[in-house]
């Protein structure tokens, strides 16, 4: 297995075992989450080689991205010696356990109604002395004491010494942890943080400008990104599109306030399905508003970007079409994918 910075992973695959648990048992982490087929997370590309594909949802791997040699590597089964593209950099292959953390609540902030800004502060410990570090657009699976399940979420921040983790949250209804954030949930509460974990983040690619699609708290890791950018200045030119469903689901504002007030080159585009009176916001979805673009660029004969997508799986196949239809090369649209299971 061979990342996006050349380096080689190697595992070897017992009779009936998954590529994601041999590589395991040999010491390599790969970025999954769900490990039963129907998330996504653990996407990849088989290079050569014989393999069997086994059951698993059409939303995190369509037919004719199987068809291509996509594959799940937690239905990935070896029939003889295989060489296969992992979409990320070998800093993303975890080496050991994943790291397991007390935090503190330190806010809940609700946003909309239902929508909650949850900002946790990791306990101080001999490891690491509380410090958060992870990259931008990664992951970390909460649970609440006393549970067994948890609940996976992007990070919104950016790693810092004050060992702050910021998520932005969408309420499930009957969700296990939607409930408990929505009724329970209170500053001085104890979480445990189980990462960072997860592939997706900022690839370099040279100055190719970057336009960042979101739905809902899909735009969590893309926060992430865009703040990292702007903190180490980065050149690329930076749009968002953020796809809500009216003006009152409309959130982060300050966030991206902040953003454009240290990024020269930043844009947003607001998008809302239902009808909405603010001059500033775009009638439609955030998919909508980038095929648009995508074609006037065409027509200019001016640089296509980097697309980096984070919402249902739905939204991130259609991006993925509009994106073929303009000429833009699969492997520039880099993706996170999330499942109603894994953040409610």
């Amino acid at each position: 297995m061979t990342t996006l910075d050349g380096e080689v992973v190697e595992a070897t695959a017992a009779e009936g075992q998954s590529v994601l648990d041999a590589a395991a048992d040999a010491g390599h982490l790969l970025p999954a989450l769900c490990r039963k087929g129907t998330c996504g997370a653990c996407v990849a590309t088989v290079v050569d080689g014989e393999y069997t594909l086994g059951d698993h949802g059409e939303l995190a791997l369509s037919p004719e991205r199987a068809a291509s040699g996509g594959a799940l590597l937690c239905r990935t089964y070896a029939g003889g010696p295989l060489t296969i593209s992992l979409p990320y950099e070998r800093s993303r292959v975890l080496t050991g356990a994943i790291s397991v953390h007390s935090a503190t609540v330190a806010a809940v902030d609700r946003c909309t109604h239902d929508v909650v800004r949850l900002l946790l502060r990791l306990d101080v410990d001999a490891e690491d002395g509380g410090t958060a570090e992870f990259e931008p657009g990664q992951f970390a699976q909460l649970r609440i004491p006393g549970e067994e399940e948890t609940r996976a979420y992007s990070y919104s921040n950016t790693p810092n010494w004050d060992g702050e983790l910021e998520f932005y949250i969408r309420l499930r209804e009957g969700g296990h942890f939607s409930t408990w954030l929505d009724r329970t949930a209170k500053t001085g509460d104890t979480l445990t943080v189980h990462g960072p974990q997860g592939a997706f983040g900022l690839v370099e690619t040279g100055p190719r400008p970057r336009w960042f699609v979101a739905g809902g708290t899909g735009v969590s890791p893309l926060f992430s990104m865009a703040r990292r950018m702007a903190e180490f200045q980065e050149p690329h030119p930076l749009r968002l599109y953020l796809g809500v469903g009216g003006e009152a689901d409309i959130f982060g504002e300050d966030v991206l306030a902040e953003i454009g007030g240290e990024l020269p080159d930043f844009s947003v585009q607001l998008c809302v399905s239902r009808p909405c009176e603010r001059a500033d916001v775009r009638a439609g979805s955030p998919v909508a508003a980038l095929a648009e673009d995508l074609e006037a660029l065409r027509k200019q004969h001016g640089e296509l970007p980097d697309l980096y997508v984070c919402g249902p799986p739905g939204m991130i196949e259609a991006v993925e079409k509009v994106a073929q239809e303009a000429g833009l090369p699969i492997e520039r649209v880099l993706s996170e994918k999330f499942s109603v299971s894994a953040t409610a």
